[in-house]
């Protein structure tokens, strides 16, 4: 992405993850449905049979509003989250820097990449608990929480901070390693079609780099995800040991298969939401830099 400056990285990387939510917020609240849906027991019928089946059902019960339930929790959180995950690959970069000053390899680019994931988890975690338990609720007849600042209010007096911050360690378990395959996969493929920063990249380029950082992201991060919702969604005290027993508990009862449940709709929001996201940091980038040359332009002209 080139030599930016902390501020430039801060700011991009806010713009992009808000693109990044207003495209896949719809399909992220059908994973979370899927993956939080009760376990099918003998002679019932899953509550959804599928990723087209919830989208229809959450239509025809509660609209297209339905499907974004929760959005407020990730709209506010996720400018400072992207922000500081593009800062902290920003950082990383230079950390992992080669000394020789060439090109970054790929592995150092998944160090920074997995760098930057551990930056998020004090703002993710608690913004993650809130719009899961948002978008669990499918009507009026269970529905605890009126908006995010309920949640908050609910989850504190039930156990403080440390109920509103239930699943810090498995966002980090999903995170560490998904970012580091994230931003690896932009940088590599962006580095290919512009034969290392040689000449801009096309929309199109953006457009198939983010996307494929959003596959790449959720391939690995799709089982600590899954393991992630089902932690922040239960009543208190049904896992005591936290993401151990959740796992446990599902290896058991669903099979290794269950790990990768609402991997349909996740895919299919990656990569437009993704795109969206690089697109967006890579426009922000160009506005900064058009804002900074505009005075001497003038200048310049007269």
């Amino acid at each position: 992405m080139g030599d930016m400056g902390p501020v430039e990285y801060f700011f991009c990387g806010g713009f992009g993850g808000i693109c990044t939510v207003l495209v896949g917020h719809p399909l992220d609240t059908i994973k979370v449905r899927l993956q939080t849906m009760p376990a099918v027991k003998p002679g019932e019928l899953p509550h959804y049979t599928g990723t087209l089946d919830c989208f229809r059902k959450t239509i025809v019960n509660e609209g297209v509003r339905g499907l974004y339930k929760g959005m407020g929790a990730p709209l506010v959180g996720v400018a400072p989250i992207f922000a500081i995950s593009f800062l902290g690959f920003g950082v990383g970069k230079k950390i992992f820097a080669p000394s020789d000053g060439s090109h970054h390899t790929h592995f150092q680019y998944f160090s920074a990449g997995a760098f930057s994931g551990i930056f998020t988890t004090l703002i993710m975690a608690p913004g993650e608990r809130i719009k899961c338990l948002l978008q669990i609720q499918e009507n009026k007849t269970n529905k605890m929480y009126d908006g995010p600042v309920d949640v908050v209010k609910k989850l504190y007096k039930e156990g403080g901070m440390r109920s509103i911050f239930r699943g810090a360690g498995a966002t980090l378990l999903r995170d560490i390693p998904a970012s580091g395959l994230y931003f690896l996969t932009y940088e590599g493929i962006r580095d290919y079609i512009t034969e290392h920063g040689k000449h801009q990249p096309s929309i199109l380029g953006t457009i198939a780099a983010g996307g494929s950082a959003g596959i790449a992201n959720w391939l690995v991060g799709m089982p600590p995800d899954v393991l992630k919702s089902r932690l922040q969604t239960a009543p208190e005290g049904t896992y005591p040991k936290g993401i151990r027993d959740v796992f446990k508990n599902l290896i058991k009862e669903e099979g290794p298969l269950a790990l990768y449940k609402g991997i349909v709709p996740v895919l299919l929001r990656a990569f437009p939401a993704n795109a969206a996201c690089f697109l967006g940091f890579e426009v922000c980038r160009k506005f900064i830099k058009y804002l900074n040359s505009s005075p001497c332009d003038v200048l310049h002209s007269e």
